[in-house]
């Protein structure tokens, strides 16, 4: 089955899937071993539950553009991927995921997720607005105080505002006020419930 995309959407789909994956590898190789157990933005999570979930989010993709349901993949990524290599496990997961995405067409195939169907190209988009976020976080963990890439926050805000109710899954706090002037990030981090103001050294 497919859901054709408009021109344009695979190279955009593939640009700014490559450069968050890039710019999370960056992140990773700044985590020295006492900061794994960092605590970050996402209050359940330190820095390597947070890297945990995300890297197992894209371990899904290939799986899911070769066919397999969520009931095929089961528990295979759940708990623990990162082992001994995190940052090698997601420079596999990055690369297996971009791979799968560059084949002719694969944007367009619908494919079984959790939730439901959808299109891979939009799987892919959503990945890479919830890692836009998630790099922010895992920044922010870090001690870093920069701002994300422009386009990769409008890319994301983008993404995130196609959502009714981010709060009401539970994986969101509820939104803040974005201040006056917002751009792109202001923005994001304000519909994801993010403090933009969040560090380590208030917590």
């Amino acid at each position: 089955m497919e859901c054709p995309h408009p021109p344009g959407f695979h190279a955009e789909v593939r640009a700014q899937y490559a450069a968050a994956g890039a710019e999370t590898a960056r992140l990773l190789r700044a985590v020295s071993e006492d900061l794994w157990t960092a605590p970050t933005p996402c209050r359940d999570w330190d820095v390597r539950a947070l890297v945990n979930h995300v890297a197992a989010q894209h371990l899904w993709v290939c799986q899911a553009v070769a066919g397999y349901t969520p009931e095929q993949i089961g528990h295979r990524f759940e708990g623990d991927v990162l082992g001994r290599n995190p940052l090698g496990v997601w420079a596999m997961a990055v690369r297996s995921a971009s791979r799968a995405l560059n084949r002719p067409g694969a944007p367009d195939l619908l494919v079984h997720l959790p939730y439901g169907l959808r299109d891979a190209g939009g799987y892919a988009r959503e990945l890479t607005a919830e890692t836009v976020v998630h790099g922010w976080d895992l920044s922010r963990a870090l001690g870093e105080h920069g701002r994300m890439p422009p386009g990769a926050a409008r890319y994301a805000l983008a993404e995130f505002r196609g959502y009714r109710d981010l709060a009401g899954t539970g994986r969101f706090d509820p939104p803040r006020t974005a201040p006056p002037g917002a751009d792109a990030e202001d923005l994001l981090l304000a519909i994801t419930g993010r403090d933009p103001a969040w560090s380590t050294d208030r917590i």
